[in-house]
């Protein structure tokens, strides 16, 4: 609550009737040319002002922002609200409910342990695609949802009711961030304080990443670890720096053939070579104007996977229209309207704010596109997929996996990337230098299958095992979706059908887009092909595709083939998708149904037909393909205002299955302590109210050595669990079924399951061994330093009391929010990661659980340092902390131990310590935020 107002900028807006009090920003000089993003954190900081967290001093920093200085200044933005979807809040709300018995045990109020900034939760990650290509498809799945994850439906209904301003969206309902910019979002927020109406910009965090989607609305947001939502949701603001701002001009209008998803892969390429972690990226220009809201946010919603914190949009007609079209009332559309115009945040083209660096893109120049196989910034022009599918069959098709990260990550040429041949982009692909586009390809293995008995066929490597309309970053999108609906139509009109060994998914984003398919007739065609739908969530996108056939999973396996998934999400990590699927490309919805007609990847839409029609001719894509004209007479014709105030009008209230679930009352929790699904985590155990100074850490040995562009879903995997792992050992001895393992996201709220789950993924390579995939490491406890599961090394380090350290490459923790792969790691025993550059999020969750975060000096990696993981580490200068001070770099000196090989020098190096702002640091000397909060409230 404001106590200070330095700039006299209280005032009133009068919006019809109603009063609202608002915090100008224009009595404070210089904030004209701010970027619109700085503008809501200046409008932040004049309403949060109380001379102590945020100060006059703070908001003459903003309002004075020179766009080309490196940041320096630590504000403190306070969110309006928090999102969470369930495989993330879970976890929130156990330790939310651990605090309140923390509390109790220190002697204060567990009733203090309450949502203060409004929080909403979106059920939506739990639904697996386990039944497909049937009418009772989606019925059966939503049954398996309820089966599978009755006790943590439970817990979240207690929470619903022991929090105060809490809400939940049940399942089936659809995906957060599409619930978010349909329903939850105002982009004018209003709150009762002090007997008024107070009016402000709609600000939040999320506890996933792609909560950037609502920056397409123009509301800065963007996604936090849980630890860090647990934080905001407490009232504790989040600590920052002021951004550089990375301008981005639009001109120029999209040709016809191309989506919106083509444009998304194009931006998320050029700004992941132009370098934009930890930097906003606005939207501006003529071109703004003639951008759909729909494709503002499938392009903010893509933010994490060009690195960025954020990828504003402005505030304009377009904005109204669409908060109209999806039921918003007509007062808060006026609100909308009065308030941005008085605060300058309405789009003015004519007016070019400044910004840090500068970018531009002639929407005219962009092409049909995929991404893959494994990272989304790895566009590949659809015209080069097949010849670029060759090349990279080189590295999933051979025994030897290792080469799959012999490249390592290149850069483009100094000139605009786009147009560019993956070719021409060479090892920014991790490509071309270590497999030439002249290699020959791997040898096919044409392999028969007969499923339950039918008729048999022939799959080879390439072949599209999961076609999957799926992801909020497309399904949101209306344009995509019914040009995908059309190209069904046309695909059937002429006879085609998809692959039998394809699985055809659909997984709409809200119910909204069932609604606008069955009114243009267009579900009928979808499912013609089979496109019926699989559920209302993220399935494929976040790792619950479900398991393929079990004769074609076994024909995959049996015989080593590099099969594929084409999936319209944001994320194609590797081991994310599917266990049986190597390579994972990214495409359009329209791409999906092409992909699923062509049966494989190794297809030239050009030149390769799709197959014949009723009269024996050859179909290509072109002749199936829907003209942007019928594209937009649809969506006129079939969406509009009424289907959105209908499907959200009981958007709390979820079906009889949701009502009628048993839930446990009280402040409290009742742990079960049979249960595998929620658990009393350990972080508060034995903790004081006193402070255990912070120390150096001695003799550490290597848990992994890791390589560049190492996901949080490689640290902490989202998906199936394997028998053998020993998060799969757990559930066995726990008398759980394989069959009813869950996924690793689904049981997030078990922290047994997940430390044993931490860098167990699958396709992780961790370069202490040889060729060797999967969460495995060398012990060093044993004699001859044994291969073992990485879980099972760090309990052996943990009875000898020895500390542990990870090394790792560039891009260190990209991926997900995923508060997890942070405490896992901290779990596991791990003091600190040593790596070349961390992405935003992961760095900052890691301090948040109390690992230090070091950077290598500049231009320096593991490898050219000569660490090869066999020595023991200390890291020294720690204790300056305690100081209230932030040393620039901790001082690391690696001996060589028995287990080196011979001759093996010592190394030393000053590290950069990636504590950045004094409020993280105030976090790592707690031993973590949640300490911090805890010893905060009482």
């Amino acid at each position: 609550m404001s106590t200070v107002n330095s700039f006299g900028s209280k005032d009133t807006l009068t919006v019809g009737s109603t009063d609202y009090e608002v915090f100008r920003i224009d009595k404070v000089a210089g904030y004209e040319k701010l970027p619109f993003s700085l503008k809501v954190l200046l409008e932040n900081l004049l309403r949060t002002e109380d001379g102590k967290n945020v100060t006059e001093a703070h908001i003459r920093s903003l309002s004075s922002w020179v766009p080309s200085a490196e940041p320096d200044t630590e504000i403190q933005f306070t969110p309006a609200r928090v999102v969470m979807q369930d495989f993330t809040g879970v976890p929130c709300i156990v330790d939310l409910a651990t605090m309140r018995e923390a509390v109790a045990e220190l002697g204060g109020d567990p009733t203090k342990i309450n949502p203060l900034a409004p929080a909403e939760l979106v059920i939506d990650h739990s639904v697996i695609a386990d039944l497909f290509g049937s009418a009772d498809a989606l019925e059966r799945n939503v049954e398996l949802e309820y089966e599978r994850n009755g006790e943590r439906y439970q817990f979240l209904r207690w929470g619903q009711s022991a929090f105060d301003d809490f809400k939940v969206v049940p399942p089936g309902t659809g995906i957060v961030h599409q619930v978010n910019i349909e329903h939850l979002a105002r982009v004018t927020y209003t709150r009762e304080v002090n007997g008024k109406t107070r009016a402000f910009p709609d600000t939040l965090v999320g506890t996933d990443s792609h909560t950037t989607m609502v920056n397409g609305l123009g509301v800065l947001g963007w996604g936090v670890g849980g630890i860090e939502a647990e934080a905001a949701m407490l009232g504790q603001p989040v600590s920052m720096l002021i951004p550089k701002v990375v301008g981005f001009k639009l001109s120029g209008s999209i040709p016809a053939g191309v989506t919106a998803t083509d444009v998304v892969l194009t931006i998320t390429q050029m700004l992941r070579w132009h370098g934009v972690v930890g930097k906003f990226v606005e939207f501006y220009g003529e071109g703004v104007g003639a951008v759909p809201l729909a494709n503002r946010a499938t392009i903010g919603n893509m933010s994490p996977e060009f690195g960025s914190t954020a990828a504003m949009f402005p505030i304009d007609d377009v904005t109204l229209d669409y908060l109209r079209l999806t039921g918003r009332s007509e007062e808060q559309v006026n609100l909308v309207e009065a308030y941005s115009k008085l605060q300058s945040l309405w789009h003015d083209p004519s007016v070019e704010p400044n910004y840090s660096e500068y970018l531009e893109l002639d929407l005219g120049t962009v092409v049909p596109s995929i991404a893959g196989p494994k990272r989304p910034q790895d566009r590949v022009e659809l015209t080069n997929a097949k010849s670029q599918f060759e090349i990279d069959l080189n590295n999933y098709a051979s025994t030897d996996h290792s080469k799959v990260d012999a490249a390592v990550e290149g850069t483009f040429p100094a000139s605009d990337p786009i147009g560019l041949t993956p070719q021409d982009e060479d090892s920014a692909h991790e490509r071309s230098h270590s497999h030439p586009s002249h290699a020959p390809s791997t040898a096919s293995k044409p392999t028969s299958v007969s499923v339950d008995g039918g008729d048999s066929f022939t799959i080879d490597h390439g072949a599209v095992a999961i076609a999957a309309i799926t992801s909020c970053t497309n399904t949101s999108n209306p344009s995509v979706m019914l040009a995908a609906g059309l190209l069904a139509r046309n695909a059937a009109a002429k006879g085609l059908k998809s692959k039998p060994w394809v699985k055809t998914t659909l997984a709409p984003g809200s119910k909204v887009v069932t609604d606008y398919y069955a009114k243009s007739g267009l579900d009928v065609s979808l499912e013609a092909l089979g496109f019926y739908t699989v559920g209302y969530g993220c399935t494929t996108c976040i790792g619950n595709s479900g398991p393929l056939e079990d004769e074609i999973s076994a024909a995959i396996n049996e015989n080593d083939l590099a099969v594929t998934a084409v999936l319209s999400g944001n994320r194609n990590f590797e081991g994310r998708i599917n266990p049986d699927v190597k390579m994972n490309y990214l495409a359009s919805p329209p791409l999906v149904i092409a992909y699923a007609l062509a049966g494989s990847m190794n297809f030239d839409f050009g030149s390769d037909a799709l197959g014949q029609d009723q009269d024996g001719n050859d179909v290509f894509l072109k002749d199936i393909w829907p003209d942007a004209s019928e594209v937009q007479a649809t969506i006129d014709s079939s969406i509009d205002r009424d289907m959105f105030i209908h499907e959200y009008a009981g958007v709390f209230d979820g079906d009889e299955r949701w009502q009628n679930l048993s839930t446990p009352t009280g402040s409290t929790f009742e742990w079960d302590d049979e249960s595998t699904y929620v658990r009393k985590p350990p972080y508060f155990d034995g903790m004081t109210m006193e402070i255990t100074p912070v120390s150096s850490v001695t003799g550490a040995r290597v848990l992994a050595k890791l390589g560049d562009s190492v996901t949080t879903d490689h640290i902490s995997p989202a998906g199936s669990i394997k028998g053998d792992s020993p998060a799969g050992q757990y559930l066995t001895e726990h008398g759980i079924d394989r069959k009813d393992f869950n996924s690793y996201g689904s049981r997030r709220g078990n922290h047994e399951v997940m430390i044993r789950g931490t860098f167990a993924n699958i396709r992780l390579r961790n370069q202490l061994l040889d060729g060797v995939e999967g969460g495995y490491t060398r012990d060093f406890t044993t004699p001859d330093a044994e291969q073992s599961f990485i879980y099972d090394a760090a309990q052996n380090y943990a009875a000898q009391n020895t500390p542990l350290v990870v090394l790792g490459g560039k891009e260190y923790g990209s991926g997900s929010s995923r508060d997890w792969a942070a405490k896992g790691t901290s779990l596991l025993g791990v003091k600190a990661v040593i790596c070349e550059s961390f992405e935003r999020i992961h760095r900052s969750n890691l301090i948040g659980m109390g690992v230090l975060p070091l950077q290598f000096p500049e231009g320096q990696s593991w490898e050219s340092l000569g660490l090869d993981g066999t020595e023991s580490i200390s890291i020294s200068g720690v204790e300056e902390l305690n100081d209230d001070r932030i040393p620039g770099t901790l001082h690391v000196v690696a001996e060589p131990t028995a287990h080196s090989p011979a001759g093996k020098l010592t190394v030393e190096f000053d590290a950069k310590l990636r504590i950045d702002t004094p409020g993280e640091a105030d976090y790592y000397r707690n031993g973590g935020i949640l300490q911090y909060v805890l010893r905060s409230l009482v």
